[in-house]
């Protein structure tokens, strides 16, 4: 499936990119836990990948050490997963290119079909809407790392306090 000049990533290749990534940066990444770029970063901490949150409005975020760029970050990124607005997708990807990451992952609801094809000009891999949480769940099992079985999300009614 294609838009007008950007290939999609297909199942396969999404799985591929999981199966061979070590590393992850969240850029944009809040220390607010009602928002998905955290309850991602909750998720992702959990897994296997080494996972590096950016976003200089922070030191630490979820315990983790919080780098301002991804120039800052101790290794080059595998995949750089954006939880920006659309307007800042150039620059993070620009970034991205610059410091050698092998892919950029636009996060569910994102698509800037410039800012991808300048990625995928410049040998990147790129992933647009799609929540690279639920992917690596999706073909992992991790449901139960998902806020399923944490207490985060919950299939009981909360009393009232």
């Amino acid at each position: 499936m294609t838009t007008a000049t950007v290939p999609e990533a297909t199942p396969a290749e999404r799985l591929d990119i999981i199966r061979n990534a070590r590393s992850v940066a969240l850029v944009g990444v809040s220390a607010n836990p009602i928002r998905s770029s955290n309850f991602v970063a909750a998720y992702l901490i959990r897994t296997p990948f080494r996972t590096y949150p950016v976003n200089p409005a922070y030191d630490e975020v979820l315990g983790v050490k919080c780098y301002p760029s991804l120039r800052d970050l101790p290794e080059v990124p595998d995949v750089v997963d954006i939880f920006r607005r659309p307007e800042a997708i150039p620059g993070v990807v620009d970034e991205a290119i610059e410091v050698g990451a092998r892919v950029v992952w636009f996060q569910l609801g994102l698509r800037h079909d410039e800012a991808a094809r300048r990625a995928l000009d410049a040998g990147l891999q790129v992933v647009q809407d799609r929540c690279l949480k639920i992917e690596h769940a999706r073909w992992h099992g991790g449901l139960h790392l998902g806020g399923f079985d944490t207490g985060i999300i919950s299939s009981k009614r909360h009393r009232p306090i």
